[in-house]
């Protein structure tokens, strides 16, 4: 057995990714499906009314069985002290945890470490994490450099987790698309 098929045997990672209000978030929680422990890791901060009114939307629509933790910041660091616990994780969003990090001064190469300590994290747990991403490469190239840095961060991150996840999603207008099949998947083929 080697090292990437032991620490699969005690982890799974999906990546759902899509645009603003695709769908995304409410596809991850549907994927936690019956686990008897869940959490929620909020990234987002109230920062204005309108934020403050979508964290509360969320809040509602996930329901009393999901604990929530909201850690705009030290997510790698609540992953490693407390992931175990849970049969599922749900981090929403990981665009906003690199928005959050950037904004308190990290670099793109300091986001990048932050990233691989996080996936690191949730190899080491024992537990299911469903991470929600923000696909931002589909439209048109921003005039400001600033965001173009931003937009390209984030496309790195992405790719980094979605080579990293046994599964990844894309959801489109409510609709999820497998676009990387998971474990069942390739045992159904090396079936046939």
């Amino acid at each position: 057995m080697t090292p990437t098929q032991r620490r699969r045997k005690h982890a799974w990672l999906t990546l759902v990714i899509g645009g603003a209000s695709s769908g995304k978030s409410a596809f991850a929680l549907s994927l936690a499906g019956s686990a008897t422990s869940k959490a929620f890791i909020a990234t987002g901060e109230p920062l204005d009314a309108e934020m403050a009114d979508r964290i509360r939307r969320h809040q509602h629509s996930r329901g009393p069985e999901w604990e929530t933790a909201e850690v705009p910041v030290t997510v790698a660091n609540w992953v490693k002290e407390k992931g175990a616990r849970y049969g599922v994780i749900v981090l929403d969003c990981l665009t906003l945890w690199i928005s959050n990090l950037v904004g308190r001064g990290g670099s793109s190469k300091a986001v990048l470490d932050q990233v691989a300590i996080l996936l690191s994290a949730v190899r080491q747990a024992s537990t299911k994490m469903i991470i929600v991403t923000n696909e931002l490469g589909l439209g048109l190239v921003p005039a400001d450099p600033a965001v173009r840095a931003f937009r390209q961060l984030a496309g790195e991150v992405n790719q980094l987790v979605g080579r990293e996840a046994d599964e990844v999603y894309a959801v489109i207008g409510g609709l999820p698309v497998r676009i990387k099949p998971g474990r069942a998947t390739r045992r159904r083929k090396r079936a046939t």
